[in-house]
């Protein structure tokens, strides 16, 4: 199994960190077919083949996603279109 994990920083206050991580979590499920569901400030992710769940802090937005075996061949495509998708929600 593969483990991905992404974090990054922001200055956005935990309030509208979390409306960039639901824009991050609407792409994500729709292009890998995961379900999602809200709890406080963390949100967890499942699909086929992956699970994982999304943290938002005061100044750090954290994902952990652990890939099946035959996603984890994917791994670093993945991760780095988690990064893409990220860094452009935070920058919008």
């Amino acid at each position: 199994m593969a483990k991905i994990t992404v974090e990054r920083p922001h200055a956005l206050g935990r309030e509208k960190a979390r409306e960039k991580a639901e824009q991050l979590v609407q792409k994500l499920s729709a292009k890998y077919g995961l379900v999602h569901e809200w709890s406080g400030d963390t949100v967890k992710l499942e699909g086929n083949g992956a699970k994982g769940k999304v943290e938002v802090e005061e100044a750090l937005i954290r994902i952990n996603i652990e890939l099946n075996f035959i996603l984890s061949t994917m791994s670093g495509s993945i991760k780095t279109e988690v990064e893409r998708v990220l860094d452009k929600a935070l920058a919008a």
